[in-house]
This record gives C-alpha cells, sequence and structure tokens, in this order.
C-alpha cells in the first residue's frame, strides 16, 4: 500500500511539473554526455599516447660534408667513421636502447623522394644533400631526454630529433579539446542542479496541503520525502539513459559509420566498443544519484516536516 501510496505520488509530481521535469531531463542528458564525452577523450588520447609512443624513434642526424657553412654543430666537417662506429657502440650499450638502426645518406634520399617527390624542391635535392642517422628505438619513449644529453654535443652529430614532438600537437588539441568538455559539463551540470532545486521547490509547494495531512497523521519525514526524490531520480534516470544513447550514437556516428573516422584514418587506434560500454553504469549512476542527493538537500530547506 505504501509503495502504491509513493508510486501514484511521483506520477502527480511528474503531470504536474512536466516542462520543468523535461528541462530537468535534457540539462541532465547533456551535462552527463559531456562528462561521458570527456571520460572518452581522455581515454582516447592515452590511447593514442601509448599506441605511437610505442612506434615513435629518436633520430640522431650526423654530420655530411655540406653542413659545415649551415649546422654549427658541424663545423669541423662530416662525421667519420671512428665516429659513426663509436656512437653506434655507445648506443648499443644504454640499457634503455632497445633497437639501433643506421640509414645512409642514399636511404634518406630514398625515403625522401617517397614522401615529398612531388614537391618542387625535392627535384634539386642530391643524395649526398640528405644526413646519414640512427634512428633508435626506446624501451620508454619518455626518456629520450637521457639520450639527448648523451649524444646532442658530440663530434659528428648534427641534431638528435625526438619523434614525439610531431604527435605532440595533435595530443595537446584533443587534451585541450577535453578540458573544453569539462568545462561545458560542469556549466551544464550546476544549471540541472539548479532546475532539480526549483522542480523540488515548486512540487513541495503545490502539495504542501497534503504533507501537511500527512505529518499530521503522523507520516515520517522520510516517508513524506520519499516522492520527491523519487521524482528527481527518476528524472535523472532518464536523463542518464539519454546521455548513454548520445554517447552509443557518437561513438557509431563519428568512428564506425557516418563520417567514418575509423576508415579515413586507419593509421589511428580508435577506442573500441568496449571502452564506451564501460562507461555506461558510471553515467546511469551519477544520473540517478545526482538529482536524488540535490531534491534531498534542498527539501531539508523547502519542505520544513
Amino acid at each position: 500500500m505504501r509503495a502504491q501510496f509513493v508510486l501514484s505520488e511521483i506520477g502527480v509530481g511528474l503531470r504536474r511539473n512536466l516542462t520543468m521535469t523535461f528541462a530537468v531531463v535534457v540539462s541532465v542528458a547533456l551535462s552527463l554526455a559531456l562528462f561521458g564525452g570527456a571520460l572518452l577523450m581522455s581515454e582516447q588520447v592515452s590511447v593514442m599516447k601509448d599506441y605511437w609512443y610505442d612506434k615513435v624513434n629518436v633520430s640522431i642526424f650526423l654530420c655530411n660534408k655540406n653542413d659545415a657553412a649551415t649546422a654549427p654543430k658541424c663545423v669541423k666537417g662530416a662525421v667519420t667513421g671512428q665516429q659513426r662506429d663509436q656512437i653506434k657502440a655507445d648506443l648499443t650499450k644504454m640499457d634503455i636502447v632497445q633497437s639501433v638502426h643506421y640509414e645512409t645518406s642514399d636511404e634518406a634520399f630514398k625515403h625522401y623522394k617517397e614522401r615529398y617527390g612531388d614537391s618542387p624542391i625535392a627535384a634539386t635535392i642530391t643524395p649526398d644533400q640528405m644526413p646519414e642517422s640512427f634512428r633508435v628505438k626506446l624501451k620508454d619513449p619518455e626518456k629520450y631526454q637521457v639520450v639527448a644529453t648523451a649524444f646532442a654535443g658530440r663530434d659528428g652529430v648534427q641534431s638528435v630529433q625526438d619523434q614525439r614532438d610531431i604527435l605532440q600537437n595533435l595530443f595537446d588539441l584533443m587534451s585541450g579539446m577535453r578540458i573544453a568538455a569539462l568545462g561545458v559539463m560542469a556549466l551544464m551540470l550546476v544549471i540541472a542542479l539548479m532546475l532539480i532545486v526549483n522542480t523540488v521547490r515548486v512540487s513541495a509547494f503545490s502539495r504542501r496541503r497534503e504533507t501537511g495531512i500527512m505529518r499530521l497523521v503522523g507520516a515520517s519525514s522520510f516517508y513524506i520525502q520519499m516522492p520527491f526524490i523519487m521524482e528527481a531520480a527518476f528524472a535523472g534516470l532518464i536523463g542518464g539513459v539519454v546521455a548513454c544513447t548520445m554517447l552509443l550514437f557518437g561513438r557509431y556516428f563519428l568512428i564506425d559509420h557516418g563520417l567514418a573516422l575509423a576508415d579515413k584514418m586507419a593509421l589511428v587506434n580508435f577506442i573500441g566498443w568496449d571502452a564506451v560500454l564501460a562507461k555506461l553504469p558510471l553515467v546511469l549512476a551519477i544520473g540517478l544519484l545526482m538529482p536524488a542527493v540535490a531534491a534531498f538537500i534542498a527539501l531539508r530547506k523547502y519542505l520544513r516536516v
């Protein structure tokens, strides 16, 4: 009987405040969708870092005969065979180095032609202008600075470059987008909480006669407050379901179909469905609990029992 009464009161409250309930659902859905999107964006950045950092190399470019006039570190001329052998030997001894690949000038010229053969400047480049290099794969890409410190100032070395720098701008952009999404989510969350408080306040005011009668007959505070709390929780749960639907649709539209980024950007390792599904219970839990807690706090002020 009590459960039936509570459910009937929930139905009455939702019908009386249909417009505000709809606003709560929309606000909660948008804020939770942004929250879930920010979590997925953060995980995407981590996945891409793990994937690409494992593939990038540290490049140690050696001096050639044409660098004396343009590269201050090559004023002593081209790298000698002894210097080259010593650099390779020192690299091999380092514990953080996984593998070392030596690339000749001819190989560097061939790779340059494959990548930039259509550019106007490619026709003016000759093999002897391309620097020799060591392509070093590290066990831990984060320890690039150890290699840079050890070889950047050595005779015969033109420069030491970390290929992570090429990808860092992309990662910084994605991290910025995640922070922006969190900022908008925080704003939407504040709006949702304000709507929940106002909805509970209006609902409590419109049923002040019923709650007064219940208080007179000895009903407990929790029993009187329960319909209001469950109304807010129900609206939040619907918002959470809508947010989950938006996240699923977003993954389907952006990556698999629609924009089909997985096909257009085959080199990018996108997060899978398991990552999206793992976030849905958290989104639903927040959607259910956040309005209920907000309603409980609001009732202590607006519903004196």
